[in-house]
This record gives C-alpha cells, structure tokens and sequence, in this order.
C-alpha cells in the first residue's frame, strides 16, 4: 500500500536525518513530502539539491530563528501544509528529544507541530478552503525510546549523497568539531583528519563516519535484520489484526 508521507522539520538537516525512509516510501510507490520551518538561503539551496536526490517534494515555511511560536499565524501555516499535502503518515521531532534540545525553536515548534495535527482535523481556520485532514499516524524521528526501525540498506547510498550536498551543514559541522574535539580523537575517528584541507572535506568525512555508525547500531548492531536502519518512535499503539513475526 502506498502511502503519502509528510515530514515536518524544524531545520533543514532532518529531510537527511530520515532520507532512507522518505526514499523508500517513494520506491514502494508512495509520495514523500517535506515541509522545513528554518532554513537559511544557502541551506535551502542546499536542501533542495538533497530533495532531489531522494525524490522527496519539498517547501520551505520561512520561519524565523528564534520567533517560532504557538500562535495563529504559525498554526495556519502548519494547518495549511497538512490540508494541502493529506498526508498518511506524518514524521516529526520527538517531543523528548526536543525539550531538553539547546537547538533554540524546537520546544516552541513542537508544542505547534502537535497543535496542528489536532488542529487540521477540525473546524480551525475553516476560511483557507480546504477541507479538514485527519492524520492517523505519527512518527518521532531519531528518538529517545524507539519501537521500530526502517531498512534504508537500499537506500543508503542516496542518503550519503544528500548528506554530501549540504555544504554548509557540512561546513559549520567540520570548524564546530576541529575547535570542540581533541585532534588525536578527530585522528581516531578519521584516520587523516589533519590533512583535509576545508572545513567542508573535515565535515562531510566526520559525518559519514558518524552516520555509518549510528545506522549500523540501529540496524545489525543491535541485534537487527538491516545492515543499516533509521530508528523511529510510533506514536500510540500498534493496532495489529493478528501478531507478527
């Protein structure tokens, strides 16, 4: 059964965080969408070079660092996007993970993402003209307690690729761990680290030795079937007609 997947982001890096499960959902004949909250002009370039790699259809919402807030104005606009897009299944930060997160805007953003699906549904904002949308299903991504994990072995090579294309995540990533680690530890975790020559080189190859491991731990190295897995948390029960393996 295809499905129709709307990825609600607070910054532009989680498109990539849960690109395997996008791009399955669109090889198993669904549509993935993506609607990012914040998102600088470089990074929405970049951002969108990574949505084309993993056919994921993307708008950005142009909220403002550091404004995000429960209010009418960002509750119509999130409201807007789950009308529009009618999606199946929504993936989202983990209310968890969030609260305790020093990235500024993501408590504010996630008590307004939970407001807006319950919103959606209902007789709120009436006059946008479309039709309220009831959303079934919500996943939290990279959360503190996940129940499941998604196989993005097939899909782990467009995954590196978008992850590649956001320099200046790779950029800003590459000078905060060269001032924040130990060389000798960057030497252990990237054997040459001291050699690269930019910013973006020392991100994109710290990233790719962090990415590999956290999917390797959620997939075979926890005891797993996947040889690489996105970890999610299913909001709710699951509602099974029988048990499975």
């Amino acid at each position: 059964m295809s499905e129709r997947v709307l990825l609600i982001g607070v910054y532009g890096m989680e498109l990539v965080e849960c690109g395997g499960a996008l791009a399955a959902n669109v090889a198993a004949g669904g549509e993935s969408h993506a609607a990012l909250m914040l998102c600088g002009e470089r990074m929405q370039r970049d951002v969108a070079q990574a949505a084309q790699i993993l056919d994921v259809q993307l708008q950005f919402l142009n909220f403002h660092n550091g404004y995000v807030g429960v209010d009418e104005d960002h509750k119509r606009a999130l409201v807007r996007v789950i009308r529009t897009v009618r999606p199946s299944i929504v993936v989202t930060q983990d209310p968890e993970h969030s609260l305790a997160d020093l990235d500024p805007d993501r408590r504010p953003a996630m008590t307004l993402i939970l407001e807006a699906l319950s919103l959606a549904s209902r007789g709120f904002a009436a006059d946008d003209g479309l039709e309220p949308h009831p959303v079934p299903t919500v996943y939290y991504m990279t959360p503190s307690r996940p129940n499941c994990v998604i196989n993005i072995a097939p899909y782990w090579n467009k995954k590196v690729a978008a992850m590649d294309a956001l320099e200046s995540q790779l950029e800003f990533s590459g000078r905060h761990w060269s001032e924040a680690m130990k060389p000798e530890d960057l030497e252990a975790l990237v054997p040459g680290y001291a050699d690269l020559g930019s910013d973006v080189e020392r991100g994109r190859a710290v990233h790719r030795a962090l990415d590999r491991a956290v999917h390797i731990y959620h997939g075979i190295g926890h005891h797993g079937h996947f040889a690489f897995a996105e970890a999610y948390r299913r909001e709710g029960d699951f509602h099974l007609d029988t048990l499975i393996a």
